[in-house]
């Protein structure tokens, strides 16, 4: 007869299966990275498989990021009482069925509904992905944890989408679906062997939860990401009509612009765990500093290819060092409401995206140059900085009294 495997607790693996543990996580989070962008570069050819326009197609990518909006924190409030362990094994199982109806879909509906289920546990796995390895990480080295988890995501936007992306092209897109559904189905059988039980993570109820509504330096966090963020997709979104027509790229070369972004981030993500480990709220400050001064930096440089390219590179760079900080500011001013507070990060920077795109094509329509939204960006960045002074000074209060 077969013995039922022990799982470990969290303070009985060594360092080196916390570290397999972190990578399980963080293959997740590549996954997740790669069916949130790939959709964006195959559209055209989901478009003509349901026989629709690219602009009616759309709905499909807004259909994911209405189950990112919703499931975050409508998972995170209510979930407060499952295991972690177990609660991350269904959200990526759920993830994986999503995909997969997605590679199955027969239909724009059909395709649209599994867009929105594949959405779903986007927020809530990253929101307890992050705390996870936040609990188990050392002293001191919480941020250096959460950026090792984070950086699935800026990998999948430099090796993962033009990789299912060249799939999708070549033996129609839904093969791209298929390879995001073999990696949850990699990172569904990693977590089961190498996951511990997060015993130093104690269960919540929704009502629990739902006090992170009620904290002002919640929202004052969240706040400044919406704002801070933003200038990146103030630029982001407007990319491709900057580098060709302003700085005159030849379009066959986007390819690289984007994959220097990608680059960017990832470099941007290491540094960012190291400055909330040394401090966080500074942190906060030295990367919004950061992004202003990449931002107005890409106004002036994105006149020629070579340098828009490398400035855009640290466009990328910027952004991704305050999200970290971010993190970790959320966890510490949310008392017990944690999982609801990392959770609405994500719905924070899905804000930072519509407001920095909105003001973007604002500023370009009327009749400003493709590279100015750069600095309404930069102005965005400035605006965030404005919000820090205040949120540090009342958490300083705060604690000294």
């Amino acid at each position: 007869m077969l013995e039922r495997r022990t799982i470990p607790r969290q303070t009985e693996i060594s360092n080196r299966k916390r570290i397999i543990a972190m990578v399980a996580l963080a293959l997740g989070g590549f996954g997740i990275g790669v069916t949130e962008f790939v959709t964006m570069g195959l559209l055209k050819e989901i478009a003509t498989s349901f026989d629709v326009t690219e602009n009616t197609a759309g709905a499909v990518i807004s259909a994911y990021a209405m189950g990112v909006v919703i499931g975050a924190p409508v998972i995170a409030a209510s979930t407060g009482m499952l295991p972690r362990r177990r609660l991350l094994l269904i959200l990526m199982a759920a993830f994986t069925a999503g995909n997969l109806l997605t590679a199955f879909s027969t239909s724009l509906g059909m395709l649209i509904v599994a867009r929105v289920l594949a959405g779903i546990p986007h927020g809530a796995y990253f929101s307890v992905s992050g705390l996870a390895v936040a609990s188990m990480a050392p002293k001191g080295q919480r941020g250096r944890a959460l950026a090792f988890v984070g950086m699935g995501l800026p990998v999948a936007s430099v090796i993962g989408v033009p990789v299912a992306q060249a799939l999708g092209f070549a033996f129609g897109w839904q093969w791209a679906y298929v390879l995001v559904t073999a990696i949850g189905v990699a990172t569904l059988v990693a977590l089961w062997f190498v996951m511990p039980h997060m015993s130093e993570m104690a269960p919540t109820s929704p009502l629990t939860e739902l006090g992170a509504l009620l904290r002002g330096q919640v929202w004052l966090t969240l706040a400044i990401g919406a704002v801070g963020f933003g200038g990146m997709f103030a630029v982001y979104t407007y990319i491709s009509w900057t580098m060709t027509k302003h700085a005159g790229l030849n379009p066959e070369w986007m390819w690289l612009v984007l994959m220097l972004y990608g680059i960017g981030m990832v470099c941007g993500n290491w540094i960012g765990g190291r400055l909330s480990d040394w401090n966080v709220d500074k942190g906060i400050l030295c990367a919004l500093i950061a992004i202003v001064t990449a931002l107005v930096g890409f106004y002036f440089l994105s006149a020629w290819p070579i340098t828009g390219i490398i400035a855009f590179g640290l466009v990328g760079m910027s952004g991704s060092t305050l999200i970290p900080s971010l993190q970790i500011r959320l966890m510490d001013v949310a008392g017990r409401a944690q999982t609801l507070a990392a959770s609405l990060n994500h719905s924070a920077l899905n804000i930072a995206n519509a407001l920095g795109a909105s003001l973007g094509g604002a500023v370009i329509a009327a009749g400003y140059g493709y590279n100015t939204p750069a600095l309404a960006g930069a102005g965005l960045g400035l605006a965030a900085v404005l919000l820090w002074i205040p949120t540090h000074w009342l958490r300083k209060r705060q604690l000294s009294s």
